[in-house]
């Protein structure tokens, strides 16, 4: 083929596009501004950088995540296998080793001959097809092509989780179990009594946060599932308890009683060397996460690797100008993918960029486009986020059963329930690639 598909961004969307157009036999030029300029929140010099939690969530297909990775792999997903490929122990969850997570797209990336990587910011937008794929962080000549091409731009903002060492963990303090005893027990626990807890609350919601630089100031909106653990605790006092800190079907061995509130922290690399505060995504000024989060029983002495902080997340009125293909209503031969859709979250994003990449592809090929089928997680998200009855109240939505059309049948069993609408999902998927010819199937 002498068409070259342009795809801006090599985030899991970008990097993902990339890949399923290359499917098509199709060659793709991937722009990415690293190494050259990293976003505020951006470090590594790899694809597919997990800047947040490194968990993917959870595995099961009864549940919504994972019900979105299975399709995904049906798809014919890079990030997945890659995922699976670099997982760290983490229960029922996926977790990665986000380094080598990061590693392994990039090599396969870089290894695909109908691939070219270009080393450099986009200033404006290259001929022919583009998949835009510039991520929450999208700022510069790129965001100011965005507010060109679209109607209205929308900021929310989420936060990333402290970092701490294994080592530094007071382990007569601490200890290792699953809630309710199902899976293994990935998860180091630190307890807390009431006491203890409300010491903590009171520390955390007098605790010093970061100034919002200039181009933050303006009001804003935090999205809900990933809030930072201050602003959950100034809406009352028991907020955490019912959050992050939730002590539900978790037992201190040691005492036989559940504790009153309790920390979880989650492996963050394959050797668990560092583990991460699950739900801890925060604001707070440095000294001050050290200063409150180690009065959490066992980490008194504990060593941050990373403190948490807080980025700006940016993504367009999708309703009013994306089709479920993730193409613009005005200009079809743009199309854009990720988080700038309004899709919230690693894996959402993920396949919003396998969507963009088969769409682009199947329509330059002449063939019949995929029309994913509303059962499937993956449609229903495309769905979502091209719903012009969604368009004057848009906020960004991940992958949850509330979202997939009623199975039509009463079953009072969640998990039973749940199992049903995987199963019609698969089914559903599966139907629709034998229909257009795919073999993934």
């Amino acid at each position: 083929m002498s068409i070259t598909v342009n795809v801006i961004g090599a985030g899991l969307a970008g990097c993902e596009a990339a890949w399923s157009v290359a499917r098509y036999g199709i060659k793709v030029r991937l722009y990415e501004m690293k190494p050259q300029k990293f976003s505020p929140a951006h470090k590594y010099n790899g694809f597919a950088e997990l800047v947040c939690s490194n968990s993917l969530k959870a595995m099961r297909i009864e549940s919504a995540a994972g019900l979105l990775k299975a399709e995904m792999e049906l798809l014919g997903s890079l990030t997945v296998p890659c995922a699976k490929e670099n997982a760290v122990d983490a229960g029922g969850a996926l977790a990665v080793d986000r380094e080598k997570f990061s590693d392994s797209v990039t090599e396969k990336i870089k290894n695909n001959k109908l691939i070219e990587v270009v080393e450099k910011e986009v200033t404006e937008l290259p001929d022919g097809i583009n998949i835009i794929a510039t991520g929450p962080l999208t700022n510069g000549a790129i965001a100011d092509i965005v507010k060109n091409l679209c109607n209205e731009e929308l900021s929310f903002y989420d936060a990333a989780a402290p970092i701490v060492t294994y080592d530094s963990l007071d382990k007569n303090k601490v200890f290792f179990a699953s809630r309710y005893d199902r899976g293994d027990a990935d998860y180091i626990n630190c307890p807390m009594n009431k006491e203890e807890y409300l010491a903590f609350y009171k520390a955390i919601i007098t605790a010093e946060r970061v100034k919002l630089k200039d181009f933050e100031t303006h009001p804003f909106s935090v999205y809900e599932g990933c809030m930072p653990i201050e602003v959950l605790a100034s809406r009352g006092e028991d907020t955490m308890r019912f959050g992050p800190m939730k002590p539900v079907g978790i037992i201190d061995k040691r005492t036989g009683k559940r504790p009153y509130a309790v920390v979880q922290l989650r492996r963050e690399n394959k050797e668990a060397t560092l583990f991460n505060l699950v739900g801890f995504q925060t604001n707070l000024k440095f000294g001050e996460q050290k200063r409150v989060f180690s009065m959490i029983p066992g980490l008194e002495n504990a060593e941050f690797m990373r403190y948490g902080v807080m980025h700006r997340n940016t993504f367009i009125n999708s309703p009013e100008n994306l089709n479920s293909d993730f193409s613009m209503r005005t200009n079809p031969d743009i199309y854009f993918a990720g988080q700038i859709t309004g899709v919230e979250g690693y894996m959402e994003s993920a396949s919003s960029g396998i969507v963009a990449g088969i769409s682009a592809a199947r329509k330059i090929l002449g063939l019949e486009p995929l029309n994913l089928p509303r059962e499937t997680m993956i449609g229903a998200l495309a769905n979502y986020i091209s719903d012009k009855f969604n368009a004057g109240k848009f906020q960004p939505m991940g992958a949850n059963m509330g979202i997939l059309p009623d199975i039509g049948e009463r079953i009072r069993d969640k998990k039973e329930k749940y199992s049903a609408y995987a199963e019609r999902a698969v089914n559903a998927l599966k139907k629709e690639l034998n229909r257009v010819g795919e073999s993934n199937s």
